[in-house]
């Protein structure tokens, strides 16, 4: 019933088979979101005369290190299920990753990298930050294929064959946000700004997004005030980005 209600398709969490082979859309779009967000931040790079080689490698250093640590925090939220089902937790390609957790550990990484190579930190975050948002983007339309990350019931939503009802599309309405967000710090990003504004700005508006986001999902429960953990991380990360971008404000503005 939902399906005629919702006149939409049932998600494709396979999009295809080769030979015994299985290509997951979730793993797809987060290799397509990697691909095409770090050519044109490589490109943007060479804009800024900035080396595009160190680009790509502290994006394929945030990359991997970024995955790796919203997984962990993704299991670390669902500990219980994980550990009746210990083999699920190599099952990447089925969802399961925490935005959260990914910037702890892919900022960490590239910090590091950055303190490394001796790059100045904020000019590096600004340069990859916009495309950062792109590549979530991407990465919001695996999510819808797959279904995870899903909203709550809707006779207007889409019909989710793995839920077997119709939700509303939280990953579709987000990679749109997301997208909002990538051309509003592209904008920001060739006007004269101060360093370390667009890779705030990024934080700023992805936690907004977030945290309205999270009343239409409903795979993250409440944990008090009815708020769920990611409302409570994305207002704490909103105040922080505020207090960082007022105390920007007395810099010299760059280009």
């Amino acid at each position: 019933m939902a399906l005629v209600e919702s006149g939409i398709y049932n998600m494709r969490p396979i999009i295809c088979t080769i030979g015994p082979f299985n290509v997951y859309s979730y793993g797809l779009m987060l290799a397509a979101a990697f691909l095409l967000s770090v050519t044109l931040a490589q490109a943007q790079a060479k804009k800024e005369k900035i080396d595009p080689a160190a680009i790509f490698d502290l994006a394929f250093l945030s990359f991997i290190c970024g995955v790796l640590g919203a997984r962990i925090f993704y299991i670390a939220e669902n500990i219980g299920y994980y550990l009746r089902w210990p083999l699920e937790i190599i099952m990447l390609q089925r969802g399961g990753l925490s935005w959260f957790g990914g910037l702890i550990l892919g900022a960490a990484c590239g910090i590091a990298y950055l303190k490394k190579k001796g790059l100045p930190f904020y000019l590096a975050l600004d340069l990859i930050s916009p495309f950062v948002a792109l590549a979530q983007s991407i990465g919001r339309i695996g999510c819808l294929l797959n279904g995870c990350c899903f909203g709550r019931p809707s006779l207007r939503g889409i019909y989710f064959n793995v839920h077997e009802a119709s939700l509303i599309p939280t990953q579709l309405y987000s990679s749109l946000a997301l997208l909002l967000i990538f051309a509003v710090l592209r904008l920001l990003q060739d006007k004269p700004h101060r360093r370390g504004e667009i890779f705030f700005c990024y934080l700023l508006f992805y936690s907004l997004k977030r945290f309205l986001i999270e009343f239409w999902r409903a795979d993250n429960p409440a944990v008090i005030y009815g708020l769920s953990l990611f409302q409570l991380l994305s207002l704490a990360l909103f105040l922080f980005s505020l207090v960082k971008l007022s105390m920007l404000r007395n810099e010299k503005l760059l280009k």
